[in-house]
């Protein structure tokens, strides 16, 4: 693998094509596989009513920020209201899954080291 490009990043909505849908993910990376460094960054998008897989990473930390909508966070099996301005942090291994409310929800999500929906992201059987 080259060296990742690690200079500055200024980038505006819909300037990467957005990754393939994920399920009811969303997914428009904000860092290409080339820029990675130490962390990626996510815009997600989940409609509304929309319900995700339970996931977790084994080495990336995570940090979600709601932007907009409203739902509801299931961390290690626990629900945690979601409206604009929450903050979360996952530890590695966290289990987490989300519902989006009727206006749906939007989120910047950051892992770091940084992760891939092919790389560091495993989704529990049900």
């Amino acid at each position: 693998m080259a060296e990742p490009s690690l200079g500055i990043i200024v980038r505006k909505p819909g300037e990467l094509p957005a990754d393939r849908s994920l399920g009811p993910y969303h997914l428009e990376p904000l860092v290409r596989r080339d820029e990675e460094g130490a962390l990626t960054a996510w815009h997600v998008r989940l409609d509304p009513g929309a319900v995700t897989p339970v996931s977790y990473h084994l080495v990336a930390e995570e940090a979600y920020f709601v932007l907009a909508g409203s739902g509801t966070a299931w961390l290690d099996g626990k629900a945690h209201h979601l409206e604009p301005g929450v903050f979360l942090r996952l530890p590695p291994g966290t289990r987490h899954s989300f519902s989006a409310g009727l206006e749906g929800l939007t989120l910047l999500d950051i892992h770091a080291p940084g992760c891939w929906p092919d790389r560091d992201t495993h989704f529990e059987r049900r």
